[in-house]
């Protein structure tokens, strides 16, 4: 590895830890088509992303705990493992260009649907979802996503969206849900053989940023307006989405 690709590297895992502490989800989303833009390998990237995500529901956990709906949590982790070996199989399976396309077209996706779910919470006057078994299919698809692209949080954020859950309810869940998925997840590469020298020297040069750019996030989270903000970033995921479905993104 050159010193030029372990800043940019660092570069990646700061910008998509930053996100990450300012609105409580976003490193694997930012992080990881950043990285499928660099010449490192699909799995070393994962491995390595799945890490600095463990590393930050660490520190970021124990503020939310109290606003945990341990019920939801239960069913989650619990769902959440059945989906792991999936998303390792399909890890290991299908050609990386296909992985990364799809994880551009998810990208777009779950970007567009950000940017319009304040639009349709507002229009929600209930809670959807009421039943408990909805969780089940949600945990199941954190699993798949979060063992072969680091996305277990997506599942999350959308069921919260759907149930209306209040910001600390939110937050807290979302957090405590990457604490257990993040260990589990971790768990299934390690397990899955994804666990490289590289992606352990990357971690290492990265554990300063992701320092750094936790404190900074939850310092300008309390000066930048998070909604003017939150737009900002979703644009960016979708912009992302595009480029990694272009065939430079795709290579």
């Amino acid at each position: 590895m050159t010193i030029s690709l372990i800043v940019l590297v660092v570069a990646a895992v700061f910008v998509g830890v930053f996100m990450k502490s300012m609105f409580g989800f976003g490193e694997a989303i930012v992080s990881m088509p950043l990285l499928a833009l660099l010449p490192v390998p699909l799995q070393t990237s994962v491995a390595l992303i799945g890490l600095v995500g463990l590393t930050v529901a660490l520190l970021t956990v124990f503020s939310g705990w109290r606003h945990v709906e341990r019920p939801v949590l239960i069913r989650l982790a619990a769902s959440t493992v059945i989906g792991i070996p999936f998303g390792l199989i399909m890890l290991h399976l299908v050609p990386s260009i296909v992985i990364t396309s799809a994880l551009g077209i998810f990208l777009i996706i779950f970007g567009c649907y950000s940017l319009l779910k304040k639009i349709l919470s507002r229009k929600i006057g209930r809670p959807l979802l009421n039943n408990r078994g909805w969780v089940l299919p949600f945990g199941f698809a954190s699993g798949v996503l979060g063992s072969a692209y680091n996305f277990n949080g997506v599942p999350v954020v959308v069921y919260g969206t759907l149930r209306r859950w209040n910001p600390d309810r939110f937050r807290g869940t979302l957090q405590a849900h990457f604490l257990i998925s993040g260990l589990l997840v971790v768990t299934g590469h390690a397990l899955g053989g994804l666990w490289t020298l590289d992606a352990f020297v990357l971690y290492g040069y990265s554990l300063p940023a992701i320092l750094a750019a936790t404190g900074l996030g939850v310092l300008l989270n309390k000066r930048i307006s998070a909604d003017k903000f939150e737009r900002y970033l979703f644009m960016m995921i979708i912009l992302l989405g595009f480029l990694l479905i272009l065939p430079s993104g795709s290579a």
